[in-house]
């Protein structure tokens, strides 16, 4: 994003909301109407699943995470049956922070091994699947934007009963930075500027760093304890990146190297700053050129709720389906056990991507043709908003990373019984780092160990006090 200012999803709501009543009283267009209702959809979630033993039958639980009332008249309840379908009643409405119980016996019961689906229309709101029924209940922990957990005791219509401690039952723990306290700075004096965001390792040591504006792409070498650009191959200054073909300016937010190559994560496209456009986009790290154009491109509007220009990808991550498969990850869209078979041309893993606007994660497989992908997954964060994304293959924790709206907390998410990544930690910054508009974050590879710790590296995209990268430690849990 752009340094000093960002949207929250309750403001874009009432925003949103209040044009859809018109600067004059007059009505709205179809589109600013049509607008307004994915924006407040987008604050609606599923909050708490009764399976088994409910009062009077089974139950399903939503919330209103947004600021303002959302009219949920004519909205569906499905479980992983098409033909079950619960409607809710005419002139409901869900007020700010409400929470609204469906009991959708006698509709349909609620299987050991089900889902519960959200729909308005023919549009999925949020879902959530499982392999048994919860001794409890299966709630979201904090309430409407935690990850699902076994809550305490059932809470119908109430806010959950999340417990105090992670690991089985409750929220996320939350403790100090697991590795070093001291950060130093790890660039020279000015090298970047600002707009300086996200970094990924390369498994040789390279580190890649995106620049959101004006796009550019650094490959960075050591240079001694900091990082340098590169003198070789035309990288001692960037290159530019631009769409297929050579239009355009992404606002590059995010990096990952993977096997296909090496990926960023867009908002919008720079030239055209008041459209949000979230992407991703293939770029070729060994071509020579000057500047770079895509040779693969993942238009994902259609697939995300609305979004403000400057709300969308921030991170983005890779994730081998060897360790997706070893570990039965939850394929969303099929309903069952990931199976990368089912996705031909996929390449060998899956892009998970950060959106700032709802703190949310959310996983594809792009065929790498370019253009075709499916969503395998939707997953909360565990913050307040994603700025980064890093897999830890050591420990097989997927890294959210938050900047300084959130005090530069990072959350740790691993794949639970249910096969859905969740939030297990949340983790305040190195005491020895200030609170820096922090939008990149790198772990290096477990090889780099040295008495028990790894490095890791930080992008501020504020470029504070003269210096965009920070250096810290990690600890070198296996």
């Amino acid at each position: 994003m752009r340094t000093h200012w960002r949207s929250q999803a309750p403001v874009t709501a009432v925003v949103l909301t209040f044009l859809a009543l018109g600067l004059s009283g007059a009505p709205a267009s179809a589109q600013t109407q049509a607008q307004a209702a994915q924006a407040a959809q987008a604050t609606v979630r599923i909050n708490e699943v009764e399976s088994n033993n409910g009062s009077p039958g089974d139950w399903v639980e939503i919330v209103n995470t947004g600021s303002a009332a959302v009219d949920v008249s004519g909205w569906l309840v499905k479980d992983n049956d098409d033909d079950h379908s619960y409607k809710i009643a005419k002139k409901t409405t869900l007020a700010a922070g409400a929470f609204l119980a469906l009991d959708v016996d006698p509709s349909f019961g609620l299987g050991s091994e089900d889902s519960a689906r959200l729909y308005n229309g023919s549009t999925l709101v949020d879902s959530y699947s499982w392999d048994d029924h919860a001794d409890t209940t299966y709630g979201r922990c904090p309430d409407g934007t935690g990850a699902f957990t076994t809550t305490t005791t059932p809470t119908k219509g109430k806010a959950n009963a999340c417990g105090t401690t992670g690991g089985g039952g409750g929220q996320p723990v939350h403790g100090a930075w697991p590795g070093g306290s001291a950060v130093t700075n790890a660039d020279g004096s000015n090298v970047f500027g600002e707009n300086l965001s996200g970094l990924s390792f390369e498994s040789s040591g390279v580190l890649w760093a995106v620049n959101n504006g004006p796009s550019k792409l650094y490959r960075l070498v050591p240079n001694g304890s900091t990082w340098r650009p590169d003198t070789t191959g035309g990288w001692s200054k960037g290159k530019a990146l631009h769409y297929p073909g050579g239009s355009g300016d992404p606002d590059a937010e995010a990096v990952v190297s993977t096997p296909e190559g090496l990926f960023v994560a867009t908002e919008r496209d720079n030239d055209k700053d008041s459209t949000s456009k979230p992407e991703i986009l293939r770029f070729d790290g060994s071509a020579t050129s000057s500047s770079l154009n895509a040779t693969a491109e993942w238009n994902l509007t259609s697939d995300l709720p609305s979004l403000p220009e400057n709300g969308g990808f921030e991170g983005i991550s890779w994730i081998p389906d060897s360790f997706l498969t070893a570990h039965d990850f939850r394929d969303e869209h099929t309903g069952a056990a990931y199976d990368p078979a089912s996705y031909p041309g996929h390449g060998s893993g899956l892009f998970f991507g950060g959106v700032e606007d709802n703190s949310t994660i959310y996983a594809y497989a792009l065929n790498q043709s370019g253009g075709g992908f499916t969503r395998i997954a939707t997953v909360a964060s565990g913050l307040s908003a994603v700025m980064e994304l890093e897999f830890e293959p050591a420990t097989g924790h997927l890294w959210a990373v938050c900047d300084d709206s959130c005090q530069g907390q990072s959350a740790v998410l691993d794949i639970n019984a249910q096969g859905q990544f969740a939030a297990t930690a949340v983790y305040d910054r190195p005491s020895g780092m200030s609170n820096y508009n922090n939008e990149g974050f790198a772990i290096a590879p477990q090889s780099a160990c040295v008495s028990g710790h790894k490095p890791v590296v930080w992008s501020d995209d504020a470029n504070d006090g003269g210096h965009a990268l920070r250096a810290g430690t990690l600890n070198c849990t296996a």
